[in-house]
This record gives structure tokens, sequence and C-alpha cells, in this order.
């Protein structure tokens, strides 16, 4: 099993679970409100004044047969508007209680 967190603009949230409900993953934890800075470039989400947009994240656990096509499609949303930005980062599931 993998995790896979996606951190994204909140502009893409309903994308985003468009796209987990379509390639069937069902189970996720969602954060709203996250703050940071992407590394290429990516200009600073605060919620601010002076950067007023803000992130968001979730965390799904998926087999590792469904990581490729999940990936895919976070690809293809970033590629559809690239200065809004969406990344994921995939790590290995040891055990889960």
């Amino acid at each position: 099993m993998k995790s896979v967190m996606i951190v994204y603009n909140q502009a893409n949230t309903e994308r985003v679970e468009y796209m987990l409900d379509k390639l069937n993953v069902t189970g996720f934890t969602f954060f709203e409100d996250v703050q940071g800075r992407g590394t290429n470039g990516g200009e600073p989400r605060r919620g601010t004044h002076a950067w007023p947009e803000m992130n968001s994240c979730m965390i799904t656990i998926v087999e590792d047969n469904q990581v490729d096509d999940l990936l895919e499609g976070i690809r293809k949303l970033d590629m559809r508007n690239p200065a809004v930005g969406v990344r994921a980062f995939v790590w290995n599931i040891e055990q889960t209680v």
C-alpha cells in the first residue's frame, strides 16, 4: 500500500475530488487552509493581504496498482493550469490499524 499526499490550490478542490471518484479512490483525509510555497517558483499561499490564496491537502492510502493512474491524473490537472499548481508525494505504508 502507498500513501499519496496531494497539495493543491483550493481552486482545484472539486477537480481533485472528481478525479479521486473517477479512479475509485474512496477514502481520504482533507486539510483546508494549508499554507506554503512551491519549490519550483511557486508564489506563497498564506491567506494574507499580500498572498491571499490558500492551498488544501488530501492524504489517501491506495493499493500499489492505483498509484500510477492517480499520479497521471494529477499530472494532467497540473498541466491544465500550471500557475495554479498541484503536487503529489508518495510513500510506503508498512502497516495500518
